[in-house]
């Protein structure tokens, strides 16, 4: 059998040559989507690191203090709460 003649598959015909060339342009296809997808991750990452270093205060620092604030703000609400109901 050559590899463009067709063949039965469930009751369909099938070219093998065009089956073939299908599944190679779907796999080339694949890595040129995964190529592309590591690009713009890395680009993404590179910009990310830029940003963070223009800013003034390093976005750790910034989530510590927001916490540090909402833990007073909790501990307040919870005094004055306790103050009201006695």
């Amino acid at each position: 059998m050559t590899t463009n003649q067709k063949f039965t598959v469930g009751g369909f015909q099938v070219n093998r040559r065009l089956l073939t060339a299908g599944a190679a342009l779907t796999g080339v296809g694949a890595v040129v989507a995964l190529a592309g997808t590591a690009l713009v991750c890395t680009a993404l990452v590179s910009a990310g690191r830029g940003w963070v270093r223009t800013l003034e205060t390093h976005p750790a620092e910034m989530a510590q203090r927001t916490f540090q604030q909402a833990k007073a703000a909790s501990a307040a609400g919870r005094e004055a709460w306790r103050s009201s109901v006695n």
